[in-house]
């Protein structure tokens, strides 16, 4: 759970940036909120199927 919560914030933080910058214009802060929020959750779901992809195909395997 660690692993997203970080991953997330790594990733999604410059995702969200760089698409505010060619995205649609946000002229108020309810619309900046509402983008980021949109976008960091599609984010985090990409993530989180990865994080959860790794530790299914890592499950059981021994670390020397």
């Amino acid at each position: 759970m660690q692993t997203t919560f970080v991953a997330t914030i790594v990733v999604g933080a410059p995702v969200v940036a760089a698409l505010s910058l060619f995205g649609p214009p946000l002229e108020t802060w309810g619309q900046r909120a509402e983008f980021a929020v949109r976008v960091g959750a599609l984010v985090w779901v990409c993530t989180a199927a990865g994080v959860y992809l790794y530790a299914r195909r890592n499950h059981g395997r021994r670390q020397t």
